[in-house]
């Protein structure tokens, strides 16, 4: 295999401005969104030749949030505690605190986005 599986991923939304604010406030990064014929898609930022899968959040009626079905993305941080601590405050809710998975692998955290979805955060400190 040439690159890693995982190339793209889409965080479903019902509302994308909101989502917008909770990921831009999470993480301090700027979401882009454009409307492509009724599907509206909010592009995290992408590094051009750094490791990592890029993906975006997804505003269409095909697409439904989901706390507990569907897969469980994994963004990564330094450290896990400095999104968990901004999570709150912007419209979320933590379900697992900063955890070690093994010394080796380093740590995760789970939290609820402001559209009822699952997501994880990796650090390895």
């Amino acid at each position: 295999m040439k690159e890693n599986m995982v190339c793209w991923f889409e965080i479903p939304v019902t509302d994308m401005d909101r989502a917008i604010s909770f990921y831009n406030a999470v993480f301090k990064i700027e979401v882009q969104a454009q409307n492509f014929g009724g599907t509206i898609m909010g592009w995290f930022p992408f590094a051009e030749g750094k490791p990592g899968a890029s993906g975006s959040l997804i505003q269409n009626d095909a697409y439904e949030p989901s706390e507990k079905k569907g897969s469980l993305v994994y963004f990564s941080s330094e450290d896990v505690n400095i999104e968990l601590n901004r999570v709150e405050a912007a419209g979320g809710s933590v379900v697992q605190p900063k955890t070690q998975i093994s010394p080796e692998i380093g740590y995760m955290g789970l939290f609820i986005d402001s559209e009822g979805n699952r997501i994880a955060l990796h650090s390895r400190a």
